[in-house]
């Protein structure tokens, strides 16, 4: 039977998420130029609540957007059918800074396939990324600029990151086999 351990309760994410939207705005002073862009399913929502965040440091709304990662994998032919998730940009993003937003940041390839897949929609001037939970063994050379939390975990253990499940608190987990 897995073990699972507690590693963030919802107001433990608040204060990651706080002081990850406090991070972006001070690197990037240009504010009118930040676009998010969530990565489904898990970085969607933390791509929202950072624009909110954001929203009350600079005084006026982040775009925020969603991108769909599926059909950019580099593992697409040993899968049996990708689960192909809306892709909404809110703008045009050539010029702008993105800041790509994901919940936990693993191999590096979805967010390589992330990186892909903005192609198709302009060129941006830069592309940032922030992730709520970073826990290593990276395959490719990707690392985020903004982290919620590094958490060294085996390559064996999972990180489950539920966000608005009904009934339930915001919550991080390790489960260990």
């Amino acid at each position: 039977m897995p073990e699972t351990i507690s590693l963030l309760n919802a107001a433990a994410i608040q204060r990651a998420l706080t002081r990850v939207a406090h991070e972006i705005a001070e690197r990037n002073d240009d504010s009118a130029s930040v676009v998010l862009v969530g990565i489904p399913r898990g970085g969607v929502p933390l791509a929202q609540r950072l624009a909110a965040l954001l929203n009350e440091i600079w005084r006026h709304p982040a775009p925020c957007g969603s991108l769909d990662v599926s059909m950019h994998r580099d593992d697409l032919g040993r899968r049996a059918a990708p689960h192909v998730q809306p892709t909404n940009i809110p703008c045009d993003i050539t010029g702008k800074t993105v800041v790509l937003v994901d919940d936990v940041l693993f191999s590096g390839r979805t967010i390589r396939a992330a990186l892909d897949a903005l192609n198709d929609f302009g060129r941006p001037k830069q592309i940032q990324l922030a992730v709520l939970i970073d826990r290593g063994h990276r395959e490719l050379p990707i690392k985020a600029d903004f982290v919620g939390k590094n958490v060294p975990t085996a390559p064996t253990e999972k990180i489950h990151v539920r966000l608005n499940i009904a009934g339930q608190d915001d919550e991080v987990i390790l489960e260990r086999k």
